[in-house]
């Protein structure tokens, strides 16, 4: 029987995210901090909290903080034009980049933001004088605890995961069921339960041509 959905790779770590995954897609609807450079006109129905009807065209006012998603403050994020600039989320401020680098496994990524990685580096699009730090950060994060995260997944057969699990962010869950599935497959194949290698249709129907030529 076949799968309903073949997963598709997440982008976010590279330059653009890939629409085509479900994980990038939730992502980009993650909320943003923004504050607008400029009036944006007619826009105020869309934040009646923000615009609270001061402006006669229902502009969103200069100055005004709101919380855009992702994809939509890349969108509108212009250096030239100055349309509004990104506040970073706290998660990523120096005060918690400090917390990481001091021990990043007692932080539990899953509640601080379930898409840590990919949501970070989609950060650096927008030209803060932080982007060297957050990358850094990023990177020292991740080499931190994949140790830890592999251990775990290599010394959990058959047990009940979710605890384990409960603390990473989305990316480190992918690389923890990866973990999980080479240390099955390699107890299967210990056992002698791996399946047998069978030639593929390709192969078989050839032969099955050959032999129709050879009758011919």
């Amino acid at each position: 029987m076949s799968e309903a959905y073949f997963r598709v790779e997440s982008g976010a770590l590279g330059p653009e995210e890939n629409f085509l995954s479900l994980d990038d897609i939730l992502m980009s609807h993650e909320k943003l901090p923004v504050r607008t450079e400029t009036a944006m006109p007619r826009l105020g129905a869309f934040f009646l909290e923000r615009s609270g009807g001061a402006e006669t065209d229902n502009a969103v006012p200069q100055g005004s903080k709101l919380e855009l998603p992702l994809w939509l403050a890349k969108g509108l994020f212009d250096n030239k034009r100055r349309i509004l600039s990104v506040e970073l989320p706290k998660i990523y401020q120096e005060g918690w980049r400090t917390v990481f680098s001091a021990d990043a496994n007692v932080v539990d990524l899953h509640k601080m933001g379930p898409h840590f990685y990919g949501f970070g580096s989609q950060l650096l699009h927008f030209d803060s004088p932080e982007n060297a730090d957050i990358s850094q950060s990023l990177l020292q994060t991740f080499i931190g605890r994949f140790r830890r995260i592999m251990d775990s997944s290599q010394n959990a057969y058959n047990e009940d995961t979710s605890v384990l699990v409960a603390r990473l962010d989305e990316m480190e869950r992918g690389l923890f069921q990866t973990g999980q599935k080479g240390l099955n497959d390699f107890q299967c194949w210990e056992k002698g339960q791996a399946s047998q290698i069978t030639a593929s249709n390709l192969v078989q129907n050839y032969k099955k041509r050959k032999f129709t030529d050879l009758e011919d």
